[in-house]
């Protein structure tokens, strides 16, 4: 039985999600949330077909709903399709939120003129200064000099909109496997004002950094952006690594 599906009616804010084989990492955001100082909101976990125990751990906690095989963005808007709350905040599976990261994001939301949000996203796990000081140059510093420049770069990992915007342009691109999350961050740019907030925190396995090394990360993301850019494409080679 879900505990916690019907515990908020009228939810102001929706977490939402994405999955795939994520039974080792799922707990961490799902425990995360239950940790929020902000209790008005509702989970759903929207899950890409997963061949292991992700669905049974995460039906405790959230709602569950199936996008099998689509890539994080379709589950993304999958999942929005069916949010009630005013607010969408968008995590990744291997991502632990902090405990104030939906009242920061509710308090920002109270502004009308706020189409979306961010903040950082830090090493989940124990890691060395190389990876720490990446961390913060690429969710800290880039992101925030996206902003400053007006032409936001928020990562899909810590992404929070108004949902009435999110609908308004459509959300997601499908067709993305990758690179989904900035190109949305294009679409909301002129619709409102984009924050970054330094309280809005999460942190994310650094599985992906580990597997590739930090030169490897890099690479593909600038290869990514290029080709975004200049062919309105990106990348569909993204390896799973778990």
């Amino acid at each position: 039985m879900n505990r916690y599906a019907d515990k908020v009616n009228n939810p102001e804010i929706s977490v939402i999600i994405p999955t795939l084989n994520e039974e080792k990492y799922i707990i961490q955001p799902l425990l995360g949330l239950q940790k929020q100082t902000f209790k008005n909101f509702e989970t759903i976990v929207v899950d890409g077909g997963s061949a292991d125990d992700t669905v049974r751990i995460a039906k405790k906690y959230a709602h569950i709903l199936i996008d099998n095989g689509h890539g994080p963005g379709s589950g993304r808007n999958k999942g929005a399709s069916i949010a009630k709350g005013k607010i969408l905040v968008f995590i990744d599976a291997d991502t632990r939120p902090s405990p104030r990261l939906l009242d920061n994001y509710h308090s920002i939301f109270s502004d009308v003129g706020v189409a979306a949000a961010t903040g950082p996203i830090l090493p989940l796990e124990k890691s060395p200064l190389r990876i720490r000081i990446g961390y913060k140059i690429i969710s800290v510093f880039f992101v925030k000099l996206s902003i400053f420049l007006r032409h936001p770069a928020i990562m899909g990992s810590n992404f929070a909109v108004n949902a009435d915007t999110f609908r308004k342009v459509n959300g997601f691109n499908d067709k993305f496997l990758t690179y989904e999350d900035w190109d949305l961050s294009k679409k909301l740019n002129g619709k409102g004002r984009i924050v970054y907030s330094n309280g809005a925190i999460v942190k994310s396995s650094t599985r992906r950094v580990a597997a590739w090394g930090i030169s490897g990360y890099f690479i593909y993301y600038f290869i990514n952006m290029l080709m975004y850019n200049f062919l309105k494409k990106s990348r569909s080679n993204y390896k799973n690594i778990r």
